[in-house]
């Protein structure tokens, strides 16, 4: 008997709530029943239904990421031909009463970026200046200061007060909830040969940290850059590129993930017996110098090593060393190819010398490569090397 006048009362505090007229700047929940092209309709509890703009479910990429049955939360930006509803205030449109109760409910807001000032950046949202500090602009802290003015981002409001005197938001709190609620579905998408693409979050000497959506990072690492020998990943990126990668590998808990972006391309060593065949003279320009020879780059992606043993001696232990430097060009011949092992074996040839003759008569005869060879197979090539007595 107690119960009946419980219910009763629920029932008509319900029915006084519908009844209440919606009015513009009022915050509500509603309930998402249908989603078009360009308006997704949403049931608030009163009569008919209010209408919401689709680019409002859209996340940074453009993709929808609210679906039928979905509980929002939204402010009411007009009743005028019906209800229609907005889950960030636009810059021109928000009144200050409105940009307290965004604060209040939690709800974004637009501004624009006008500039730096001392800290931060200044935010321009309706006819307030707010302030966002530098470490809120974004969830990258590496990329270009001044990339972001003039900029129109969402931001959240994290301080209202004062009357507006004291205003603060962040446009990285905003991106880390939607992150959050897209990790789980991103990590879902990434198997090892899929292509994905990211924006660079930050690069080192052995690679750049790639975000693949949802804050899901993963590492590109130095040697699968390209197939030429990349010495600092600095000159290839910056922070806030995008990029498109190949997924190489992912551990089992999903947080330790390999990108590569070589594997986009073709593999130039996968052509090399069209392009290359011994006795052949090529300009290659040296790369490295070593202690057992000069690694040399034909092509991009294709190296070479012309051994220490195959420079023309002068008698002092490292004089070989002083003919080539990194960076330096000049010609040489090929004297061995094994595209198996990824490996060519050259000679540089001095102007106006023949003794690239004599190199190739004396590998034949031994039945070895210089490129290969060590000890005294160096001294008996210095010695089939010295001017010959007619």
């Amino acid at each position: 008997m107690n119960d009946q006048p419980e219910e009763d009362f629920a029932s008509l505090f319900e029915a006084s709530i519908k009844a209440r007229p919606l009015q513009t700047g009022q915050t509500i929940t509603g309930t998402i029943v249908a989603i078009g092209p360009e308006v997704a309709l949403v049931d608030v509890g009163a009569k008919g239904e209010a209408s919401l703009a689709v680019d409002e479910l859209k996340n940074d990429d453009g993709v929808v990421d609210a679906r039928v049955g979905d509980r929002i939360e939204a402010t009411i930006v007009s009743t005028t031909g019906g209800v229609t509803l907005s889950r960030r205030l636009q810059r021109g449109a928000a009144t200050r009463r409105q940009i307290e109760d965004a604060y209040r409910a939690h709800l974004p807001i637009e501004g624009k970026v006008e500039g730096q000032v001392k800290g931060g950046y200044s935010v321009s949202v309706a006819k307030l200046r707010a302030f966002c500090p530098v470490s809120h602009i974004d969830t990258i802290r590496d990329t270009d200061p001044a990339s972001h003015i003039g900029r129109v981002y969402t931001f959240r409001i994290v301080e209202f007060g004062e009357d507006g005197r004291k205003f603060v938001v962040s446009r990285r709190a905003l991106l880390e909830e939607e992150q959050k609620a897209r990790a789980e579905e991103v990590r879902k998408t990434l198997t090892a040969g899929s292509v994905v693409s990211g924006r660079v979050v930050s690069v080192r000497e052995f690679g750049a940290f790639v975000d693949l959506g949802g804050g899901v990072q993963g590492l590109l690492h130095v040697s699968e850059m390209g197939w030429s020998r990349v010495l600092d990943p600095s000159h290839m990126f910056k922070a806030g590129d995008e990029i498109t990668v190949k997924v190489l590998r992912v551990e089992e808990d999903g947080e330790k993930i390999a990108l590569g972006l070589k594997q986009l391309v073709e593999d130039p060593w996968s052509r090399i017996a069209e392009k290359y065949e011994v006795g052949q003279v090529r300009t290659a320009r040296v790369t490295r110098v070593t202690e057992f020879g000069a690694f040399v780059e034909l092509e991009p992606g294709i190296e070479a090593l012309a051994h220490a043993s195959t420079f023309t001696p002068t008698g002092r232990a490292d004089s070989w060393s002083r003919q080539v430097a990194p960076g330096t060009t000049g010609s040489f011949e090929i004297l061995s190819i094994d595209a198996e092992k990824k490996r060519i074996g050259v000679a540089l040839l001095p102007e106006g010398s023949a003794r690239s003759a004599d190199v190739r008569e004396y590998t034949e005869r031994a039945g070895q490569t210089p490129a290969t060879g060590l000890g005294s197979l160096g001294d008996k090539l210095r010695g089939a090397l010295k001017p010959r007595k007619d």
